[in-house]
């Protein structure tokens, strides 16, 4: 297929990596970088339009259109592939000449926070809906969805591989993410018990005193190889979900054992129908069978190498890289044609 692929494009972006992954399974691609629209440069006017109106800059949307229409234009694509459009002119992309339009969504698409107004009044017009949450199934046809389609996330092995360990310090437990309302109060109760031998790392976190307060260390957001660089230095890589989107498994599913990490995460039937616990991964479902999980790594440390590199083993088995997903993504695609 020819796919005019519209997404971020930044490096370590999980749609710069499946954009790869179609390319990868045998897709000639062309991309159009959309972060200007889902992530304005801070303070820039565009930034102070989205804060202050709740909305994307109208000028920046029309000129990423006209990038999208001239593409369009001169490429002539059998797909049109759209990573979480919604704030975009959804006339617009659906007007776009091609046999397929097909949207993805990687977060919860009945979270008020992932939808628009204007992308619900067009949802019932793209050929494929996609989403990581088996739950939305459901929930998109009820909603008039045309045809909907359930993938799992995924890793990249171009950036989400085991690497050799830097800076000489090491942790006993991590977690490499978004501060969110829901983690903030456990993530600092567990630097308080951990202190020093806790790693915590992505947006948000240094903006927490109480966390800095700990002695854990606490970084800003690692992405690509940098974030397998960080999952080396930690012996316990917490796998938590978002419970605004209704987690019940994460990009971090794949991407710590992918990265030769130890898998400590939320115990959902996903996690467990994934990983083998105990032998591939470590679940917990509260916090005391969490704190007996850390204490066992830090009495253990040959037996958490063990089921690191089980986990690992198990993923990389099992295909869950992006090109598997696009695979899967091709072939859902094609069903909707016929």
């Amino acid at each position: 297929m020819r796919i005019l692929f519209i997404g971020d494009d930044w490096v370590g972006s999980n749609a710069r990596s499946l954009a790869d992954g179609f390319r990868q399974a045998g897709h000639e691609v062309l991309v159009v970088d959309s972060t200007a629209i889902t992530l304005p440069t801070r303070l820039s006017p565009p930034w102070v339009y989205a804060k202050a109106r709740g909305e994307r800059a109208p000028w920046q949307v029309r000129a990423l259109h006209e990038r999208i229409e001239r593409s369009a234009a001169a490429f002539a694509p059998d797909m049109v592939f759209v990573f979480k459009g919604i704030h975009l002119d959804q006339r617009r992309l659906l007007d776009l000449p091609a046999a397929l339009h097909v949207h993805y969504s990687a977060d919860d698409v009945a979270n008020p926070e992932n939808l628009t107004d204007a992308y619900l009044a067009h949802e019932s017009e793209w050929d494929l809906v996609l989403t990581t949450k088996r739950h939305n199934v459901p929930e998109l046809r009820a909603r008039g969805a045309r045809a909907v389609g359930f993938v799992r996330s995924a890793y990249d092995p171009a950036w989400h591989h085991p690497t050799a360990r830097r800076d000489g310090r090491d942790f006993l437990v991590g977690f490499i993410g978004v501060c969110r309302p829901d983690r903030r109060d456990a993530m600092v109760a567990l630097a308080k018990r951990y202190g020093e031998r806790m790693l915590v790392r992505g947006p948000g976190w240094r903006r927490v005193p109480e966390l800095r307060a700990t002695g854990a260390q606490v970084g800003g957001a690692v992405y690509g190889a940098q974030y397998s660089a960080a999952i080396a230095q930690i012996g316990a890589n917490l796998v938590l979900l978002n419970s605004d989107n209704r987690d019940t498994h994460t990009c971090r599913t794949f991407e710590v054992p992918a990265a030769g990490g130890l898998f400590v995460g939320e115990r959902t039937d996903e996690h467990a129908e994934l990983l083998d616990d105990t032998t591939e991964c470590f679940l917990f479902s509260d916090t005391d069978e969490l704190h007996e999980i850390l204490d066992r790594c830090a009495a253990e440390p040959d037996r958490v190498a063990a089921v690191a590199a089980a986990g690992h083993r198990r993923v990389v088995a099992d295909g869950h890289r992006y090109v598997d997903r696009a695979r899967e993504i091709v072939a859902l695609a094609r069903e909707v044609r016929s």
